[in-house]
């Protein structure tokens, strides 16, 4: 099976612009994304999935000094952005993620996958995304080739061709789906990557825990230091995500 994993990234973010390339640590976020995303054993190729637009050739340059494949396509229809992109490289199972989160944690995006292809016969799509128990920002959605080429050829509307994945998980009717949870629920916490304050505390989380390269700091680490210092809870909560 080619497990793929595609990551939308454009520069282009109505409350963040130019997000992707901020630098925490001497790295940009789309880096540590790439770097973190690498660690996932179960992944075979990753791919930035990016736009047509002139102004995103910045992230092809970026993908390019990483040493990432990159596929450009449309800047609204997202959906068909993935569809050719995991098309192009003869992907079977897609890992879907975004670059607004460098703190995915390659271990629980692995365990995911893995708990898809256990039950490949039994899901067409799982993901943490919907019912949530993860902090947001550890998104990760995996589904077949198969539903994602259904989804390009049968979905219609504006919200289902911008978010990729909705027509599937919404019609359980025509698609397997189901829901990956972690035994403790912390989904009120905010971990992704689309205001200053957002970025004020993946920032301060950077600083304590990147040590050196070498060390991959994930969820538990976190939460750790959460416990250590309460005031990260107040850095970011009052952020209202944006609804699809």
């Amino acid at each position: 099976m080619n497990v793929v994993c595609i990551m939308q990234a454009r520069i282009g973010s109505t409350r963040l612009p130019g997000k992707i390339l901020k630098k925490i640590c001497g790295k940009t976020v789309l880096e540590h994304d790439i770097d973190r995303l690498k660690r996932v054993g179960n992944v075979k190729k990753i791919i930035i999935a990016t736009t047509i637009l002139e102004k995103d050739s910045i992230v092809v340059k970026e993908a390019n000094r990483l040493g990432i494949t990159y596929y450009r396509g449309s800047e609204e229809d997202v959906l068909s952005r993935y569809y050719y992109a995991a098309k192009e490289n003869n992907a079977d199972i897609v890992v879907r993620v975004t670059s607004d989160c460098p703190l995915i944690d390659s271990e629980v995006t692995e365990k995911i996958i893995q708990h898809y292809l256990d039950n490949i016969e039994k899901y067409d799509y799982v993901s943490n995304t919907i019912d949530r128990t993860y902090p947001r920002g550890l998104d990760t959605e995996v589904f077949s080739f198969k539903a994602l080429e259904a989804a390009f050829n049968e979905a219609k509307s504006k919200s289902d061709r911008e978010h990729v994945t909705p027509y599937i998980w919404r019609n359980n009717n025509l698609f397997k789906v189901e829901q990956y949870k972690n035994n403790v629920n912390y989904s009120e916490l905010r971990w992704t990557l689309d205001t200053k304050e957002d970025f004020e505390l993946i920032n301060r989380i950077y600083k304590i825990l990147y040590l050196d390269e070498k060390y991959n700091f994930n969820m538990n680490d976190i939460l750790k230091l959460y416990k250590k210092y309460p005031e990260l809870y107040t850095i970011n909560n009052i952020v209202e995500q944006k609804k699809i």
